[in-house]
């Protein structure tokens, strides 16, 4: 039954405030050079603007479960806007580089708190009927923002300065605050479970270890050879198997780990976490290799990237309402399909490939992705029943960013060791020529791993059903007295 109160307010309010907040994951991209001279700092000194804001939104994801039921929507919007809201403030005064980073942090924690407390709010406002379309619908911000974050960051940075990247979004986010506190209504119902402070312990250890170690060796040249990050890597998987162990054991847990007892949430989630790596992995790759063997600017590379990444977002409340009306499997599994045909032409790609051909093979992995992630993961969230929602987008979000750190790690590593070994393998001078013959060794080893990795996404896909919470069976059984059916 539809709630009672004005809906479309409620969207429009998590809309405004969500756009500023993830287009903020992506604006100070472009930046880090202009950065690095201001300050004078080094490349793995800056790399923290966009490592640390990662680590941090890893870390309080898990947490965010335990807040949306401790606080009202309201309280918890407007809690986080503000504290993203001062994070900007001392960003855009930061005297020094301690200064702006500490403000990243801080704008770090209001976004990473965000997402999910919205996605459990639409998931309680509306019905199973017409969530493809609502996730849809924010799954036009989520995706839009981030894709035309470097685009304006350039200009703005070009034209203003890098201040303005973070005065420019300050009014912005205070008519989110003040536009929250007129019409937002409170969602759901508050339980106030109790904190496992040793839950909280292990899973900042374990989450904050895992996007770290894997960050940090994609961003290193040793990449996975380095005993420190290795290291790192194995305590935090020891971390999170305790955490899970725990979760089981106690009877309010940090996060409901029992989710994945639910088929369609562990399918959903599974193909969500590995076409987020082909993205964020693709996303760092593909620029790399115009830049390098295709020889194009960086300003160059990331427009002829740009209409893929728009149409990712435009498709978004497009692939919406197809999954209302025809079901997850007439979307993702055509997607995985094509998503499998892409990887195989990028495996084969080399420096003679005609410019249009690279711009059309990109469009086409970011409409795939579009037609796979929103449908994936609103279906898998639909499987669970209600008092699991909070967990359900608690998990799946807090995973995003171990799977985006994930796979620009491994696909980076196995890039440089292909590079690597095409090298050694050569006799004589060391050209340019031969460094791009290199390189393009290793973006085909790297999309080789893809491709294999995808299609295993295809043989998952093959076992996805409509998922419906037991919630909304037990409704229809009362109401229509027959079983529910499946796609």
């Amino acid at each position: 039954m539809e709630p009672k109160i004005n809906t479309k307010i409620i969207l429009i309010t998590f809309m405004i405030g969500a756009f500023f907040a993830v287009l903020n994951e992506t604006l100070l991209n472009i930046a880090l050079t202009e950065l690095m001279h201001v300050f004078e700092i080094e490349a793995p000194t800056v790399q923290w603007m966009a490592t640390g804001f990662m680590l941090v939104m890893g870390v309080l994801m898990p947490i965010s479960a335990l807040l949306i039921q401790w606080f009202t929507t309201r309280q918890m919007f407007i809690g986080v806007m503000s504290i993203f809201l001062a994070g900007t403030i001392i960003a855009a005064c930061a005297l020094n580089f301690p200064m702006l980073l500490t403000g990243r942090m801080v704008q770090a924690v209001g976004t990473g708190l965000l997402i999910p407390v919205i996605m459990n709010a639409l998931l309680l406002l509306y019905p199973p009927e017409v969530r493809g379309k609502i996730m849809g619908t924010f799954g036009l911000v989520i995706m839009f923002a981030p894709a035309i974050g470097p685009t304006l960051s350039g200009v703005i940075v070009d034209f203003l300065g890098w201040r303005w990247l973070f005065i420019s979004v300050i009014p912005f986010a205070l008519f989110s605050i003040l536009f929250a506190f007129k019409y937002l209504e409170n969602v759901g119902e508050i339980t106030r479970p109790k904190a496992d402070v040793l839950s909280i312990i292990l899973s900042t250890i374990g989450i904050g270890g895992i996007v770290y170690g894997f960050s940090s060796a994609g961003e290193s040249g040793e990449g996975f050879a380095s005993v420190k990050i290795l290291l790192i890597i194995a305590i935090s998987l020891i971390s999170l198997l305790f955490f899970v162990l725990r979760q089981l054991k106690i009877d309010e847990p940090l996060l409901d780990v029992r989710v994945f007892a639910y088929k369609n949430y562990a399918l959903g989630v599974t193909i969500f976490v590995v076409v987020i790596m082909a993205m964020f992995a693709s996303e760092i790759v593909m620029p790399m290799y115009l830049q390098g063997p295709l020889g194009y600017s960086a300003k160059i590379a990331g427009l002829l990237l740009l209409p893929g990444a728009l149409l990712n977002g435009l498709m978004s409340p497009v692939m919406g309402t197809l999954f209302d009306k025809f079901g997850p499997r007439k979307l993702i599994i055509p997607g995985t399909i094509v998503l499998v045909g892409v990887m195989i032409f990028f495996s084969n790609i080399s420096p003679g490939i005609p410019i249009w051909s690279f711009i059309l093979a990109y469009i086409v992995l970011m409409l795939s992705i579009s037609a796979i992630l929103m449908p994936s993961q609103t279906n898998a969230l639909n499987e669970l029943p209600k008092h699991l929602y909070p967990h359900g987008t608690a998990i799946a979000n807090t995973l995003q960013p171990i799977g985006g750190a994930l796979g620009v790690a491994v696909f980076v590593s196995i890039m440089s060791q292909g590079q690597t070994s095409y090298l050694e393998r050569q006799t004589g001078q060391i050209t340019p020529e031969l460094l791009d013959k290199a390189m393009t060794a290793g973006v085909h080893h790297a999309y080789w791993f893809a491709l294999t990795l995808c299609i295993g996404t295809f043989v998952v896909a093959l076992f996805v059903r409509k998922g419906i919470s037991p919630d909304f069976k037990t409704e229809e059984n009362k109401e229509e007295k027959r079983p529910s059916s499946f796609v």
